[in-house]
């Protein structure tokens, strides 16, 4: 398949070869880019023109005893063959919904256009597919908008969609990525019994080649647009044979070892040599190197301390009494110098509330906040811009935080410029190449606009931008979650390199404990506004105190296997 006319032309994906059987569950992972989701949009021709970017191949679709060449169809033909014979369901629910109808009418309008039933009957069939994808209370679910409904619960309104009409192919395009890691868990267990129980065929696309451990059958690995290795799940795990694929595996932080850094896929692929087991041998650390590295932190004030942090919304909609919200409960937390401190914790459970608190883009209700024992508030007040400097934060979205408007250089002088950071626009702009450079950009990206710029690169430009101002302390919230595992490993590597370079100390929050694991020195786990408990990594894991850490810890994907 190939895009663009003449000599511009260029060719995405390359010979792909894919077969899905009955009752099978087919996992399609890879980066981002590599061409999982183009193949599927395929199968559904939701590609406009789809002829005219098909080189060669064909897709065909098995139908009792006749084949039925869906590159063929026209528009008119796949409208009747979507959702009844193949239905999707997309990465993010928020953008698949329509936000001005509710979520019943949505279910109910992709009945009536597939099937010839009465209006009462289509009804009952949306409730009790609510029903079937375990969400609570359907009668209120089917009047409710999707901006009411949770993650999970817009996602299971997707599942029930897809699955309204008992399709005979489900595929599933990174369902769970926006998701926390116990709400995947809940959703990949939901789609695989739904899966077994209507004897559908499913196609399973995601980044994240660790997370489909448990619900594949068959797994195949996508590289630039082609297809490097398909195996039986079992099979490809214990015997990896291409190195991209073995680079996915290893990428994730792996919970039974304290690491130094991570693995990278330009490990492997730059040697196709490279032994995993040698590099283990290098980088893992003893658990008494790991507390010897760390104990020097702990022998002096904390750097940062929250006091009974308690931060309360009020509701005043239209027709609300002014209801009250309760983001944070008497939180109470210090962070050292040098220390990485992580803070953990579902959607809505305080993390980013924490976070504005501390660099008061919020006014906390009540507690304080105190800056190498200053209070902030007072802080803020003689010398504002003193404090706003020294704690920065990369935020979870680079694409959102970095104006798409103004060139990556500009953005960075610009910071500089209001801090009154270096003499003049010349050094300035001599510090911002470094920074780049730093950050593993290169000069000339100084020039160029975000849109330019991969998942990866963009983050490494908000981190650039944070490290301009000559910060003490970095918040990352979320700043890794939306990655792939291997950009996420880039990720984690340069903020522990730029920790040592800059000496920094980070908060660094997350809903993903093995992430956490491996790069902070001590965790902090918040549960509804309230701190359930706090220690050292390895006493989370071994004997965490709370049943809600544990939940967290057994949530992640392959927490119980021993590589």
């Amino acid at each position: 398949m190939s895009f663009g006319e003449g000599q511009q032309r260029s060719q995405v994906l390359h010979s792909v070869d894919l077969s899905l059987q009955k009752g099978e569950m087919l996992a399609l992972v890879g980066e981002s880019g590599s061409g999982k989701s183009l193949t599927s949009l395929a199968s559904m021709q939701l590609i406009p023109n789809l002829k005219s970017h098909l080189d060669n191949g064909e897709i065909w679709y098995h139908k009792d005893n006749e084949k039925i060449a869906i590159h063929n169809l026209s528009e008119k033909e796949m409208q009747a063959f979507r959702t009844k014979e193949i239905a999707m369901i997309f990465q993010e629910p928020m953008t698949a919904l329509n936000p001005s109808m509710t979520c019943g009418k949505q279910v109910f309008e992709a009945i009536q256009t597939h099937l010839s039933l009465k209006s009462k009957a289509i009804k009952k069939r949306c409730l009790e597919w609510f029903e079937s994808v375990e969400l609570p209370d359907p009668e209120r679910i089917y009047t409710s908008y999707p901006h009411q409904l949770s993650g999970g619960q817009k996602q299971r309104v997707m599942i029930a969609m897809a699955l309204s009409c008992e399709p005979k192919i489900l595929i599933a395009d990174e369902p769970t990525t926006a998701l926390d890691v116990t709400v995947q868990k809940e959703v990949l267990e939901l789609i695989n019994k739904l899966q077994k129980k209507h004897q559908m065929a499913c196609l399973f696309i995601s980044h994240d080649i660790e997370l489909v451990r448990e619900v594949a059958d068959q797994v195949a690995v996508m590289k630039e647009g082609e297809i490097v290795e398909n195996k039986i799940k079992k099979e490809l795990f214990k015997n990896p044979e291409h190195p991209y694929t073995r680079a996915l595996l290893a990428c994730k932080p792996d919970i039974h070892r304290n690491l130094k850094s991570l693995t990278t896929v330009n490990d492997f692929i730059d040697d196709p040599e490279f032994d995993l087991k040698t590099f283990y041998d290098q980088n893992e650390l003893s658990l008494e190197e790991v507390q010897q590295r760390r104990a020097p932190f702990y022998t002096k004030e904390p750097l940062l301390k929250v006091e009974k942090l308690t931060k309360v919304y009020e509701d005043r909609g239209f027709l609300s009494q002014g209801t009250q919200i309760k983001a944070l409960d008497a939180v109470s937390l210090k962070l050292f110098k040098g220390e990485s401190l992580g803070v953990v914790g579902e959607s809505g459970c305080g993390k980013s509330t924490l976070s504005k608190c501390i660099i008061q883009l919020e006014k906390q209700s009540s507690g304080s906040i105190l800056y190498q024992g200053a209070e902030v508030s007072k802080l803020l007040s003689e010398n504002p811009l003193r404090y706003r400097k020294k704690i920065q934060m990369i935020f979870q979205d680079p694409a959102s935080a970095l104006n798409p408007k103004m060139r990556i250089g500009d953005i960075l002088v610009e910071v500089m410029k209001v801090h009154q950071i270096g003499a003049d626009l010349v050094e300035r702009k001599e510090k911002a190449i470094e920074l780049l450079e730093k950050t593993g950009l290169k000069a000339e990206h100084f020039n160029r606009y975000p849109h330019e710029f991969s998942g990866g690169q963009k983050q490494r430009i908000g981190i650039a931008r944070a490290l301009a101002l000559e910060p003490e302390i970095l918040i990352c919230d979320e700043s890794v979650s939306t990655l792939d595992v291997s950009v996420q490993a880039q990720v984690l590597n340069l903020l522990n390199e730029l920790k040592e370079v800059f000496s920094l100390s980070y908060i660094f929050i997350s809903h993903d404990l093995s992430v956490v694991k491996h790069f902070c020195d001590r965790i902090v786990v918040l549960n509804n506004g309230i701190i359930e408990e706090e220690g050292f990594p390895e006493d989370l894991f071994k004997k965490a105190k709370s049943k809600y850490t544990q939940k967290l810890i057994d949530a992640i994907p392959g927490a119980g296997m021993q590589y």
